[in-house]
């Protein structure tokens, strides 16, 4: 199944879409996408209903954050060699982890905010999942039956205040904004195979990263065991997985957003973001 929330921000309402692609409205039966209520009761609550029934919801309206309010946004970086190759850096031989703010979270269209003193500003197109269920020190072998689902995530990053400030990359990570995720949250069952999909991410109509999901160092079921060693995951954490290259840093000119540009990321079987950076 595929969930996602609609309406203005902080009013949006949990919705799923249908097998004719129409939204339906689904807050007669849960309050909305968050911690409480993502769990795999919700997913069967769900899937025994008749959808038909449900209202639909016009595709007008926003398309918020496909999840409220995670406790957790954890990161994983240089994950692919060929990222890791372009940023100059050794592949890690265990997975480099490290935290962005829940705060950055925000739409998959919404627009992305520049300040005045942001000078590198880059963007990540990346395969990013939601934990479904409490997940403590488990087997890769289990990990599959704690991820509740998949999405895209934009894990854009100030490379100034990330590499040249002092302290760690948590800085260039959160500003507010800085996390589009979305449009939808998809359930496994719409993933064939999460080890083999495709990424791309466009700036202004150019391509700039094309990647693959089987070129990741560490896989998404090794990630969430390797994760559980060291925190619990709890249902409603989001975990990202790190970018295939093609990032603006690793370019020769190097490439940084400006006000005005547009960016569009996919992933297979995941939709589409499509963001505006904006002087703020």
């Amino acid at each position: 199944m595929k969930f996602l929330r609609l309406g203005s921000k902080g009013n949006e309402k949990p919705a799923t879409i249908d097998k004719q692609n129409n939204f339906r409205d689904l807050s007669s039966l849960i309050e909305d996408f968050k911690p409480e209520t993502l769990n795999f009761k919700t997913i069967q609550k769900i899937q025994n209903l008749d959808l038909s029934k449900l209202p639909i919801i016009s595709k007008d309206q926003r398309i918020g954050s496909c999840i409220k309010s995670p406790g957790k946004f954890v990161a994983i970086g240089l994950n692919y060699s060929d990222h890791a190759k372009e940023t100059g850096l050794e592949v890690p031989k265990e997975p480099i982890v490290f935290m962005k703010a829940p705060s950055c979270i925000t739409g998959p269209n919404d627009n992305i905010e520049l300040v005045s003193y942001s000078k590198k500003l880059d963007w990540e197109v990346e395969l990013g999942f939601v934990i479904g269920k409490e997940t403590k020190n488990i087997e890769e072998k289990d990990a599959a039956n704690h991820i509740f689902g998949y999405c895209i995530v934009n894990d854009l990053s100030e490379r100034e205040w990330q590499i040249e400030k002092l302290g760690q990359w948590v800085k260039g990570k959160s500003h507010d904004t800085f996390g589009p995720i979305g449009p939808y949250l998809a359930t496994s069952d719409e993933i064939p195979n999460v080890n083999n999909l495709n990424l791309s991410l466009d700036v202004n109509g150019k391509r700039m990263q094309t990647g693959s999901t089987s070129k990741m160092i560490f896989n998404v079921n090794f990630i969430v065991s390797y994760l559980s060693k060291f925190m619990s995951l709890q249902p409603g954490d989001i975990i990202t997985t790190g970018t295939p290259p093609g990032v603006g840093m690793g370019r020769k000119p190097q490439v940084f957003l400006k006000s005005g540009d547009i960016m569009k990321l996919s992933i297979d079987n995941l939709g589409e973001q499509v963001s505006k950076i904006v002087a703020s």
